[in-house]
């Protein structure tokens, strides 16, 4: 390994604040990546590569700008890392309109830098989990290239939904399903003629037309995919849309109340033959490669189902992330999640956000701290310190319930969303498909502050000729890692001491779990033996429950209570809690 690359972020840690119990130190030693395990109480962290780090100067994220940080990474206290897209593509959404799937994008490196990321990161006990996007393909792909080539009735169009329109001369749709990204979800193709031809179905951009699961070149490709990158050396995949991949062969109309398996393109049931394919692929190599849903569905049974033992192994809980901050609703859904995953075995995954979300910190200080895609506005109000504040909170809560845990790159820095982002610098189809009226998502993914008093905060180096593919506020001056580093006070501080006891304690990631009695608006819970989390979410100071010591807290107490919108982890040895998950 190139240990140069390392050395700008392999300072020791910041002093504990002292709100932090005395413990043994984590030990130096790197965790080992021979555990079959390791995925169920994992602490994963995503990269957006395009904003992570810039080591050539051209103001895009890169390959080698994530290799320079591996130190970070390692001090912070992760398991593993998850990229985002990172292949050839056109960048109509971000990298997941993809045109070859071994290739990296010439803007981030080249495949023999993804090999040697992955090596680099394995030798510190972070393993690499990629983006698989199964559903689409960019429309530069070369199958859909040879599809409009081909013409109506050839065999190349079999791998996509192409088909006649309807009414005079095939004029309109073949249906009106609703697309994900507002609009619609068919585009008319032009023949060799010039006359109007066949439409093509596409759940996102007309950039990313779908794939037809039924073709047996689909199956087979995506399972060679697969094994491309086990070869080369990834722990897992992060399946993009994961519910969305078949579709009804008669590509009939959304039912008003579709029941259980009903709904024409999302969660049919021949999906999980096609999971259970992919975990064979991954049962085949040693060690364990993880697979991992990007599930959003409202049925937590039929959530769980994909996480039978011969499917999936985990999948993202995006119910808890859309809960606003209020203590019944937050219990709910750890209960709802907790008790659908016991029945398949399956840990529960937990994250505040991830580069499709408004950042928590501003989320969480809005009057309404929910969180679904068809409310974004531009222009919604938000107070900074309440939402920093709660999302301090959040952050323990998080890391101390069972599962494993996602964090996205900037969290733990506190980083809000930026939304006064220049009208000719935005990019995200969300915002222009809505006619502006949804903010987008490129507030989320603003190129991280490393170091110093002003843009690029050494995310370029210095002298770099081109700046931030992005525009990074100037308040952000306060919010570099470096900044940070040195204030033990700060959101990084706070979340490097949360991991470093995460993996020190032997109760919490994977394991038991338990609530207290509490008083209204207070979520208290036990993890192990002597373990206790406390979140605060009453308006008021409450007393903390008999405790032997603190471990943490996310602010400070006041006269021993622990304030409002606040989280103590607490050494503790309590009676039989009153239920038990």
């Amino acid at each position: 390994m190139d240990l140069p690359l390392l050395a700008d972020d392999s300072a020791a840690p910041t002093s504990a604040a002292p709100t932090v119990e005395a413990t043994t130190a984590r030990p130096d030693a790197i965790p080992s990546t021979d555990d079959p395990l390791w995925w169920r109480g994992a602490v994963i962290y995503q990269i957006y590569p395009r904003s992570f780090a810039d080591a050539n100067g051209d103001g895009i994220g890169d390959l080698d700008g994530v290799r320079r940080h591996l130190g970070y990474l390692k001090d912070l206290g992760v398991d593993a890392i998850w990229f985002t897209p990172w292949y050839l593509s056109p960048l109509a959404d971000g990298g997941y309109d993809v045109a070859d799937y071994r290739t990296i994008d010439p803007a981030f490196g080249t495949l023999e830098e993804a090999e040697a990321l992955i090596a680099d990161a394995l030798e510190l006990g972070i393993r690499t989990i990629i983006d698989i996007v199964p559903n689409h393909v960019s429309d530069r792909h070369p199958w859909f290239q040879a599809a409009l080539a081909a013409g109506p009735g050839s065999p190349e169009r079999e791998r996509f939904w192409f088909r006649p329109g309807r009414g005079v001369d095939g004029a309109e749709m073949p249906n009106h399903w609703v697309s994900n990204f507002s609009g619609d979800t068919w585009t008319r193709t032009v023949d060799p003629d010039g006359n109007p031809g066949e439409w093509y179905l596409h759940l996102f951009t007309p950039e990313q037309p779908d794939l037809n699961w039924n073709h047996p070149d689909v199956l087979r490709e995506h399972e060679e995919i697969l094994r491309f990158w086990f070869d080369r050396g990834v722990g897992g995949v992060r399946i993009d849309s994961a519910a969305l991949l078949v579709k009804d062969p008669e590509l009939p109309e959304v039912p008003e109340h579709p029941g259980p398996g009903e709904h024409p393109n999302t969660d049919r049931d021949q999906l999980h033959d096609i999971y259970r394919d992919w975990r064979a692929v991954a049962d085949s190599y040693p060690g364990t490669r993880v697979l991992v849903g990007e599930l959003w569905l409202p049925d937590i049974e039929r959530f769980a189902k994909y996480l039978r033992r011969d499917e999936l192994h985990t999948a993202f809980n995006f119910d808890f992330l859309a809960r606003p901050w209020d203590a019944d609703e937050l219990r709910a859904s750890i209960d709802s999640t907790l008790a659908a995953h016991a029945p398949v075995e399956a840990p529960s995954t937990w994250l505040l956000s991830n580069h499709d979300v408004t950042r928590p910190v501003t989320r969480l200080g809005r009057a309404d701290s929910s969180f679904a895609f068809a409310k974004k506005r531009v222009g919604t109000p938000t107070d900074l310190a309440v939402g920093t504040r709660r999302a301090r909170a959040a952050a323990l809560l998080v890391a101390a319930l069972p599962g494993s845990l996602y964090i996205y790159q900037g969290d733990e820095l506190g980083l809000p969303e930026v939304e006064d982002i220049p009208a000719d610098r935005l990019e995200d189809p969300m915002h222009f498909r809505s006619g502006g009226v949804d903010p987008g998502r490129d507030g989320c993914r603003v190129p991280l502050p490393w170091s110093g008093d002003r843009a690029p905060f050494g995310f370029s180096p210095a002298g770099a000729a081109g700046e931030p593919w992005l525009p990074q506020p100037a308040s952000w001056s306060a919010l570099t890692v470096e900044a940070q580093r040195s204030d033990p006070e700060s959101m990084l501080s706070l979340y490097r001491r949360a991991l470093r006891l995460r993996r020190d304690e032997a109760g919490l990631g994977d394991g038991d779990f338990a609530w207290l009695p509490s008083e209204s608006g207070v979520l208290a819970f036990t993890r192990g033996d002597r373990f206790v989390n406390v979140t605060n979410l009453s308006g008021a100071a409450v007393p903390l429950p008999p405790h032997e010591g603190v471990l943490l807290t996310s602010a400070p107490l006041q006269d021993g209570l622990l304030p409002d919108d606040s989280t103590a982890w607490l050494r503790t040895q309590l009676a039989s809690p009153e239920s038990r998950v």
